[in-house]
């Protein structure tokens, strides 16, 4: 039977490579994803012996002493504040600023777009131990306690989200045609009007990217959080250390809670996907 593909097509040995290649992609991420819930519904002692694929006395007390075991309901709390705010005020920040970069020409405005991009080539330790001193010190001076609060952890994630979701956003509003800022000025709307009424609608995927990224960024984020917090701001994931006493450490609750503190993330990535593809690749093809 002759072959009546495309002459454009790729060829078949490079589409099953492509296939074997994603499916011992997938094979690798989620065996630890099974591994973790197959821990998660296991007594502490079959966790702790020889390891079988099969739980042999399932159970879900897991998921109920995790919130007593430690305060995770508290954690939980101090989480959602901390990147709700942090993603809220990156957002609205990042939208103003990066629309003024797209759309007005004004002096030094490639010097803060360079200093912007330039902030992602630094890695996060290297601003640790800068912006704890500062905070000391502003504490010092002030009254004003950042190190060890929600306000000191939220100004934190605004240093790395912020740049990111302006130079995003740039490049987002680049492809959104300029002809409709000049039809919401000619019905009588302002840089601002035409920002609210005509542009952000445009940009919701653009948005929506910068959103899901803020906030998946300040939910995981260990480091900064490890040291800017105390005892009643910590966050989920530095509080899952707790699972560990110096007698034992629960390692099936510390699956589970793993488990029910990325449902939050997960979800809002899977209703939103489709934003996030379309603002991924928004301004590659001008």
């Amino acid at each position: 039977m002759p072959d009546r593909r495309s002459p454009m097509a790729p060829p078949r040995s490079f589409l099953w490579t492509r296939r074997i290649g994603l499916s011992l992609l997938a094979l690798l991420t989620s065996v630890p994803l099974y591994v973790m819930l197959s821990s998660s519904v296991k007594p502490l002692r079959d966790v702790q012996a020889a390891f079988t694929w099969i739980p042999t006395h399932p159970t879900l007390a897991p998921y109920v002493d995790m919130w007593s075991t430690v305060p995770l309901a508290h954690y939980f709390l101090n989480s959602l504040v901390v990147c709700v705010c942090s993603t809220a005020v990156s957002v609205v920040v990042a939208v103003l600023a990066a629309y003024a970069v797209s759309r007005h020409r004004f002096p030094g405005r490639r010097l803060f777009s360079v200093t912007v991009l330039s902030t992602q080539m630094f890695p996060g330790i290297l601003f640790l131990l800068p912006l704890f001193l500062i905070y000391v010190n502003i504490g010092a001076a002030t009254g004003v306690q950042l190190s060890g609060s929600r306000l000191g952890l939220v100004i934190t994630y605004l240093t790395f989200t912020l740049p990111f979701s302006i130079w995003m956003l740039v490049g987002y509003f680049d492809s959104i045609p300029r002809e409709l800022d000049e039809a919401a000025k000619v019905d009588g709307n302002g840089p601002l009007g035409a920002l609210v009424r005509v542009i952000l609608p445009a940009a919701v995927p653009g948005i929506v990217t910068v959103t899901i990224y803020s906030f998946m960024t300040a939910w995981g984020e260990v480091l900064f959080a490890s040291v800017m917090t105390g005892d009643a701001t910590r966050t989920l994931a530095v509080g899952l250390r707790n699972y560990a006493s110096q007698n034992d450490v629960y390692w099936n609750q510390i699956m589970a809670a793993s488990l029910v503190i990325s449902v939050p993330v997960v979800a809002a990535f899977l209703l939103l996907q489709r934003y996030l593809v379309a603002g991924l690749t928004a301004g590659s093809v001008k």
